[in-house]
């Protein structure tokens, strides 16, 4: 039997990444709801004081990634599955793989781009760190 492991190594992915997807979600679960004041606390402040940190940035861009990669492997997998002809499958994979390369761009661009302290927001939505504009031109 000749041959790549191409099936294999994703079959073996979808295990692993699965898996470690189940666990990232329980501790995002945990701490956005569980810590603090629960679904109550969970505004642009929160998301703003969490990405703040490296170390959520890099933890959500690691769920954002496993669970984009693992979702469009299992529906390249739902592709070969069903799609009829060898064209439909190319043009539903090339689909696939743009929107998700498309979403994992974005999402990335996002977490690493995103500004905590925009100038023009209110200052009562702002986490904690942000020096209002007020206190910031007194300073000065």
């Amino acid at each position: 039997m000749t041959g790549s492991n191409t099936e294999l190594i994703a079959w073996l992915f979808m295990r692993w990444s699965g898996t470690l997807l189940v666990v990232l979600i329980f501790v995002h679960l945990f701490v956005n709801l569980m810590l603090g004041d629960g679904i109550q606390q969970i505004d642009f402040a929160f998301v703003a004081g969490k990405w703040a940190h490296p170390f959520w940035q890099w933890f959500d861009l690691i769920m954002l990634w496993l669970a984009m990669l693992h979702g469009s492997n299992g529906l390249r997998v739902i592709i070969n599955d069903y799609a009829d002809t060898a064209r439909m499958r190319l043009m539903l994979k090339a689909v696939l793989l743009t929107c998700s390369a498309t979403i994992i761009a974005l999402g990335s661009l996002v977490i690493f781009t995103f500004d905590p302290c925009p100038t023009q927001a209110a200052t009562e939505s702002l986490p904690a760190f942000c020096a209002s504009p007020s206190e910031s031109s007194t300073a000065s």
